[in-house]
């Protein structure tokens, strides 16, 4: 976001002295403690000196829900409802020092129930990314370092269904190495957060182009669909289609590759046995496992010829003119064979029929996107700002009482102690996160309850506000809840 007010990070992150003058003032929002110069920003870009006073440049946001509102009902939990107007974390500015109340402590009436709505923009140091990639493509080793201008930022986790998973950032990347790698660590997350498309490295694997609600690029290329499923799966949902115009289906994949007359589904429909064995590790009739080692190739594997996962070919079973469809579990990579007199398989034209049901393939198959969210612990400065007695706080959240969003967007709070959410970044409003240089992320997080419950967890009652003052008196912008 561009503002009038320039910035000097020379100056921001110049030594404090304790002295200011009519020019330079102290920003205390974080504990970087910049000195900024009259007409000047902080290192953060979130705070100025205009004519010598301490401003947020960016006004409050408040959402618009067109949700219909449901009042509390006494003695039972708060059900979640959004409140018709509500108002954000995004431009609120933060609790540091973690002894100072939240910034905005809301008041509002709501089909005649009294409740609270406490916004903050957190200091998040113990926060990361959870990065979820739609592709069967190998993206690297499991645990392998992922890096950005060659600092490691995170590391790739367990595969889900059909997708590949990246952990990134977290406290020791952000403050336990290098000065260099927390700010590119930093750098990264905001990015990604703020839903930009960021350039990654895996070690022994790919370079990956990711960006929140859009198609990853792998090494250049870009990913159009995800797997339908495994090669397992995919023989389970076509065979019946399969059944009158193929002898036999192997579809490669590299985590169970599917072999249809052998499998389930083509002894359920009574189909000859192909006499075809593949490579790898025999799991249950009809499903393979490592036909082939991870890669680019056909279905996740590293194979671009087919017949590569071809064993032998049993000629007791097996005849001449058997036609045999190999076929990757996106559709993108198929081929029809014919096995000739000697039983090789010899490539051939592929019938119409049957290129249809491989379309179909493709069609079941949905558009693979890269997922952002963002993972951190709401501790002590969040929780301190919403009341003297923190311990409460977590209790009414893990009760239902207290509903946590960040940026109006729905969050998952995660069992155990604390309050550690999960967030999609793509519910959040755009340039919903900020940074500070110690370096941590800033995110934006409300907590939402009755009033009453509000001053029996020791909430800041001296510090509420009514929220037709503060849409009238403090500078606001309007957007539209996400659906």
């Amino acid at each position: 976001m561009t503002h009038p007010i320039e910035r000097d990070p020379e100056d921001a992150l110049a030594p404090d002295t304790g002295a200011t003058s009519d020019d330079v003032i102290r920003c205390d929002a974080c504990p970087v403690l910049c000195r900024i110069r009259k007409g000047q920003s902080g290192a953060c870009d979130r705070y100025a000196n205009e004519d010598g006073k301490l401003v947020r440049l960016d006004p409050l946001l408040v959402l618009k829900n067109s949700a219909k509102a449901v009042p509390f009902v006494d003695g039972k939990p708060w059900q979640g409802n959004l409140l018709p107007t509500q108002v954000t974390g995004v431009g609120a500015t933060t609790t540091y020092p973690d002894y100072k109340p939240a910034p905005f402590i809301v008041a509002s009436r709501l089909e005649g129930a009294d409740v609270v709505t406490v916004v903050t923009e957190g200091i998040f140091s113990y926060c990361g990314l959870k990065v979820k990639i739609d592709t069967d493509r190998f993206l690297g080793p499991e645990q392998a370092a992922v890096r950005v201008q060659g600092e490691q930022i995170g590391h790739v986790t367990t595969a889900e269904y059909g997708s590949q998973m990246l952990s990134l950032g977290g406290v020791r990347h952000l403050t336990g190495g290098s000065k260099k790698e927390g700010n590119v660590t930093c750098d990264a997350m905001l990015r990604l957060s703020n839903k930009e498309a960021v350039e990654v490295a895996i070690d022994g694997g790919a370079s990956v182009r990711i960006q929140a609600g859009a198609a990853p690029v792998v090494n250049g290329d870009l990913e159009e669909r995800m797997r339908v499923g495994c090669g397992s799966a995919t023989i389970g949902i076509f065979a019946p289609q399969w059944q009158h115009h193929c002898d036999e289906v192997i579809v490669v994949d590299d985590h169970i590759t599917g072999v249809l007359t052998e499998h389930q589904a083509g002894k359920f429909l009574g189909m000859r046995p192909g006499g075809i064995r593949v490579r790898g590790r025999k799991s249950t009739p009809g499903r393979y496992f490592k036909v082939a080692e991870p890669g680019l190739g056909w279905g996740g594997t590293n194979i671009t010829d087919p017949l590569a996962i071809v064993e032998r070919i049993d000629p007791k079973t097996a005849w001449p003119g058997m036609r045999l469809l190999m076929v990757s579990t996106t559709g993108e990579d198929a081929e029809w064979f014919v096995l000739n007199s000697e039983l090789k398989p010899e490539k051939q034209a592929m019938p119409a029929a049957v290129r249809a049901v491989v379309d179909r393939i493709a069609e079941n198959c949905e558009p693979a996107l890269c997922s952002v969210l963002f993972m951190g612990g709401a501790g002590g400065s969040l929780r301190a700002g919403v009341t003297t007695n923190p311990v409460r706080l977590t209790r009414s959240v893990k009760d239902m009482i207290t509903r946590v969003t960040c940026g109006g967007a729905p969050v998952y709070v995660w069992p155990g102690g604390g309050i550690t959410v999960m967030v999609d970044v793509l519910r959040m409003p755009d340039r919903s996160f900020g940074y500070v240089p110690t370096p941590a992320l800033v995110l934006p997080i409300e907590f939402t309850l009755p009033l009453a419950d509000y001053a029996a967890i020791g909430g800041h009652m001296d510090h509420v506000v009514r929220l037709e003052d503060v849409l009238a008196k403090q500078s606001v912008r309007y957007e539209d809840a996400k659906a």
